[in-house]
C-alpha cells in the first residue's frame, strides 16, 4: 500500500492556529479537533491508523507544514503494529515536519510495537526555522508478549536554522545486540523524546532508566530504557520535570 497525507497549520487573524490543508489517504488519516469556547488556541490533530499498517510492503509518508507563530499538537490515538506482510519486502514509513519562525510543533504518537517477522524503516525530518520550537516523542515496544522483535530502523534528523542539531539512528532485530548491556541492556522498551525550545538544560540529568542529555547545538534528547510502557511514561514525566521548560509542554 502506498499512502501520502498533507498537514499545513497557520495563524488566523484572531490568532488561533487553525488548519488550512489536510488529505489524508488510507491508513494515513488526519483528525482534527474541534475547537470550543475557551480551549487553547493550538491545533490539536490525531492521527489515525484507518487500516492495519505499516505491513510488509507499505510506503507511507507525512508532510505537515507550520507557518509563522503557529501551534500544533500532532497525536496518535492508539499503538502502531509493525507487522510482516504476505510477500517479500519491508514497510516504509517517512514523516516531514516543517516548523517556520516562531511555530511549534508537538508531535507525540502512541507507541510502535515491532511484531516478530516485521521489517521496517521508521523516518523523521524536522527542520525548524531559528525561532521555531519542536518537541517531538518516539516510543518501541520491542515485539509483543513472548515473542522476539522483527527488523526495525528508525532515523531522526533535527535542525535548526540550516544547522544539524541531531542525527539518531537505531537498529532493532539482532538478539544478541538487543540482549548486550552496550546497547539496549536488554530492555523491551526504548522511548526518546527530542526537545528544542527556548531554554535547555544546563547539563546531563540522569536516574536508573532515563537520562535528559542537551545537545551541543541546542536542544536536549531524554532517552529511556524499561522493561514496560507505563513505567517509560512515568521516566518520560520526570525527564519532563526535569527540563527548563518542561512546564510549557502540553501533557501527552
Amino acid at each position: 500500500m502506498r499512502s501520502r497525507a498533507r498537514l499545513v497549520v497557520e495563524r488566523d487573524a484572531r490568532g488561533d492556529s487553525v488548519v488550512r490543508e489536510l488529505r489524508s489517504q488510507a491508513p494515513l488519516t488526519l483528525v482534527p479537533r474541534r475547537r470550543t469556547s475557551g480551549t487553547s488556541r493550538r491545533a490539536v490533530v490525531h492521527l489515525v491508523g484507518s487500516a492495519s499498517s505499516p505491513l510488509g510492503g507499505d510506503d507511507l509518508a507525512l508532510h505537515v507544514s507550520v507557518a509563522p507563530g503557529a501551534r500544533l499538537s500532532l497525536r496518535g490515538i492508539a499503538a502502531t503494529l509493525a507487522l510482516p506482510g504476505h510477500g517479500p519486502g519491508g514497510s516504509r514509513s517517512s514523516i516531514r515536519i516543517e516548523v517556520a519562525e516562531g511555530g511549534t510543533v508537538e508531535y507525540l504518537p502512541e507507541p510502535t510495537v515491532v511484531t516478530e517477522r516485521a521489517a521496517h524503516r521508521a523516518e523523521l525530518s524536522v527542520r525548524l526555522e531559528e525561532h521555531a520550537r519542536v518537541r517531538c516523542l518516539e516510543t518501541l515496544v520491542l515485539g509483543r508478549t513472548g515473542e522476539q522483535p522483527g527488523q526495525l530502523r528508525t532515523d531522526l534528523e533535527l535542525e535548526r536554522g540550516g544547522r544539524r542539531l541531531l542525527r539518531n539512528g537505531l537498529d532493532v532485530g539482532d538478539p544478541a545486540l538487543g540482549a548486550s548491556h552496550g546497547y539496549l541492556g536488554g530492555a523491551r522498551v526504548l522511548a526518546t523524546e527530542a526537545v528544542v525550545w527556548d531554554r535547555d538544560p544546563e547539563a546531563p540529568v540522569s536516574e536508573r532508566d532515563w537520562t535528559l542529555v542537551p545537545l551541543a547545538s541546542g536542544g536536549a534528547l531524554t532517552t529511556v530504557l524499561t522493561g514496560d510502557t507505563i513505567t517509560a511514561g512515568r521516566c518520560l514525566e520526570r525527564a519532563r520535570a526535569a527540563h527548563p521548560a518542561g512546564a510549557e509542554f502540553t501533557e501527552q
